[in-house]
């Protein structure tokens, strides 16, 4: 039974992806949801008691994809600045492939300042890159900088431009290429130039071979 109620939950937060990114937050409806899902709003309204709580529900499982995805790479042994680059290759990939993560970028910003808040994705995805940045900090790998909180800035920036330039359509493989070629600018700004040929403004092998997978 136990199961049987998580398979539900999960199919109402994956119909709740697709509507609020097709219909954006304010539009889309319980009752559009229930009806992509294949299921009541009765049903629905067992498992969440509003849509602010499926729009939580689609941003945590956003969350745990993104952490899932980072877990792997400090796993395999990433360098924290090649994990970065690997994680702006992740999300344009995923934001062109996954309702949930394009979903949890629109709730996000159409929520902005909402009370009371729902969870930010946005703001997950910055703490991980934070903590990148932090790591290559501590190990050395980064230029020295005026500002302190410069790369910190500046990455903010690359990620918000990934996401908007994926919200014009933009066919992939043109995401992909675009996404190498801000990293080409970005290392000359972010690790010493003696350390630039050490990363794949591409995506290392490990996350290159993921996505084709995916």
């Amino acid at each position: 039974m136990q199961a049987r109620s998580e398979r539900t939950r999960r199919r109402l937060v994956r119909a709740g992806a697709q509507m609020f990114n097709r219909n954006g937050y304010a539009s889309a409806t319980l009752g559009q949801i229930a009806q992509a899902a294949g299921l009541t709003k009765g049903a629905l309204y067992f498992h969440f008691a509003s849509k602010d709580g499926l729009a939580d529900a689609v941003q945590e499982q956003g969350h745990a994809v993104l952490a899932d995805f980072v877990h792997s790479q400090r796993e395999a042994g990433v360098a924290p600045v090649q994990a970065l680059i690997d994680m702006t290759h992740w999300l344009a990939w995923m934001l062109h492939e996954d309702a949930v993560i394009r979903a949890s970028f629109r709730i996000t910003g159409e929520c902005a300042g909402r009370q009371p808040p729902v969870t930010d994705f946005h703001q997950a995805w910055i703490t991980e890159v934070l903590r990148l940045i932090g790591r290559a900090r501590e190990a050395g790998q980064l230029r020295g900088h005026t500002f302190a909180d410069g790369p910190e800035t500046l990455l903010s920036a690359a990620v918000c431009g990934i996401g908007v330039l994926s919200g014009t359509g933009m066919p992939y493989p043109e995401l992909r290429r675009r996404a190498g070629a801000l990293w080409d600018s970005l290392l000359a700004c972010l690790v010493p130039a003696e350390h630039a040929g050490r990363y794949d403004v591409h995506a290392s092998a490990l996350t290159a071979n993921l996505l084709e997978a995916g």
